[in-house]
Parts: structure tokens; C-alpha cells; sequence
């Protein structure tokens, strides 16, 4: 298991954005990668609903998918707009202006849904050159709602976490440590290149790709910032728990950009951008 710096934990409780300085000590796999500096700010979000919705696969047809688990949004649903979910203002996130929608699959333990504890929701730069703010109305998916195979560790993986200590990257659920300090992790990791003219895309991912060596490609030259979508649970027995979305190799995440758009900007700016002193 791998140490943390114990005090990082304890800054959530305080504000709504966490910075760089503790970000490499709390996330699953560190920082901020290549040509970033470590360059992050996190939000903290409240479990707000679930349904059997999903605005991004199937926008307008309640009940159509299978369970979700949301973050952010409290009015995140299939009939939800851009203008809807911006307009509603009401959000679990501990950042105010952090009204965007997040949602990973309900997980389930002997059949039952379990209640996540909390959210965190990493913004990172990850690329040499500077990102840029998601627009409005933005969308994008990552990981397999339908992998019956282990995904790449660097889009999901699970992994447990108790005060100081964290497992190793995992592409199925570990047997946490039973305890009020010990978390079972869900971490779905978005990409970061995007093609810089379409919100969405026929798929919800082509759209996008992740940047190589801190570089974006031609074909997604623009850099915007590394999502890493965090869900912490209660441990649960492995044996008994899998995703709505079938088994415990299926993690994916959806997000929608309903952000107030002017503060999100300036995040990005002030944390992922900005010179760093010396």
C-alpha cells in the first residue's frame, strides 16, 4: 500500500476546490502528468439521485437505460436540456459554481444499490501546452458500459483507500479494509484532446482521445483538462457486488458540462494555466 500525506485529506471539508499542493497525495494515480507541473484544482460533490436515465445515450427517453448514480446536478434526468440543468442551479458539489452533471453505473451489493459516501471530481492538465475551458453544453463518456473484459488502467480502475494508505490500481474490486476511514474507489479517467468543434459526437468519445507524452494529436489538437471522476464507497464484499452496467469491469462515467461558465473559466485559468512562481 502506498502512503498519502494525511493532513491533504482534510482540506475538503473546508472549501469546495482543492489545489494542486494536495491533489498528487490524494488521487488514485498522481499527478498531473506530462509538461503539467501538477497542475490540478478538485471538487467535492454530494451523492444527489439515481434513475434509470441517461441524458447522453438516450436524451428524451426515460427508463430506457440502466441504473446511474449522479453527482453535481440534483435535476440531471433524460428530459434534461443544457439550458435546463444551467438554469436550475442546484448542485451536491461544495464548489458553487460547479453545476455540471456527472453520473457513473449504480453499484450493487447483494442486489442492492449501494450509496456512495461522496464524489471528487479532479480537473488536471496533463498536456504541455495550455487548455481550454470545456464550452457549454459540452458531453463526453469514457470507459465501456459494456466491457465484460479489463479496461485499460488509465481510463477505470478500482482501488481502496484508508486514512494514509491506498491499494494499487485494480481492474476488478478489491476487499477493502472494513472501518469509517476505509473507502472502496471507483475511478473513471476522461480524455483530454479534443477535436475543438463538436460538443458531442455519434459515439459520445470519438470526439476526443487522450493526449501522448503530454501531447494532443493533430486530429484533437485542443488540450482541455483531464477529468478524473472519483466515487467513494463504503467497502462492500466483492463477491456479492457488481455494477448496473453488469459485472466490475464495466466502470465508464458521464459528463455534461452545465458549469456557470465564467467561473469555470476562471479555475481553469487561475489552476491549470497560470505560471507557476519559483
Amino acid at each position: 500500500m502506498r502512503r498519502l500525506a494525511p493532513l491533504a485529506l482534510l482540506v475538503f471539508a473546508a472549501a469546495g476546490v482543492v489545489t494542486a499542493a494536495s491533489i498528487a497525495s490524494t488521487s488514485g494515480r498522481g499527478g498531473g502528468g506530462h509538461g503539467s507541473g501538477g497542475r490540478a484544482f478538485a471538487v467535492r460533490c454530494q451523492f444527489s439521485h439515481r434513475n434509470t436515465d441517461d441524458l447522453i445515450v438516450f436524451p428524451a427517453q426515460p427508463g430506457r437505460s440502466h441504473d446511474h448514480t449522479y453527482f453535481g446536478n440534483k435535476t440531471t434526468s433524460a428530459s434534461s436540456t443544457d439550458e435546463s440543468l444551467r438554469a436550475a442551479g442546484a448542485t451536491t458539489c461544495l464548489r458553487r459554481g460547479d453545476t455540471a452533471a456527472y453520473w457513473v453505473p449504480t453499484l450493487f451489493s447483494n442486489g442492492q444499490p449501494v450509496t456512495p459516501r461522496s464524489a471528487t471530481i479532479y480537473y488536471r492538465r496533463k498536456t504541455v501546452d495550455r487548455v481550454q475551458a470545456f464550452p457549454r453544453g459540452f458531453r463526453m463518456i469514457a470507459g465501456t458500459s459494456t466491457a465484460t473484459t479489463a479496461q485499460p488502467l488509465q481510463v477505470t480502475f478500482w482501488n481502496c483507500r484508508s486514512f494514509g494508505e491506498r491499494t494499487e490500481p485494480s481492474s476488478t474490486m478489491p476487499a477493502c479494509s472494513s472501518g469509517v476511514r476505509s473507502t472502496l474507489n471507483l475511478h473513471v479517467d476522461f480524455p483530454n484532446c479534443w477535436n475543438g468543434t463538436s460538443l458531442d459526437s455519434a459515439d459520445h468519445k470519438s470526439h476526443l482521445t487522450y493526449a501522448v507524452n503530454g501531447r494532443c494529436p493533430a486530429s484533437h489538437p485542443v488540450a482541455v483538462p483531464a477529468i478524473s471522476l472519483i466515487v467513494h464507497y463504503s467497502p462492500v464484499d466483492p463477491a456479492t457486488a457488481e455494477l448496473a452496467s453488469r459485472g466490475q469491469v464495466s466502470g465508464h462515467g458521464d459528463f455534461v458540462n452545465a458549469w456557470n461558465q465564467q467561473r469555470l473559466e476562471r479555475l481553469v485559468d487561475r489552476y491549470l494555466n497560470r505560471a507557476r512562481r519559483r
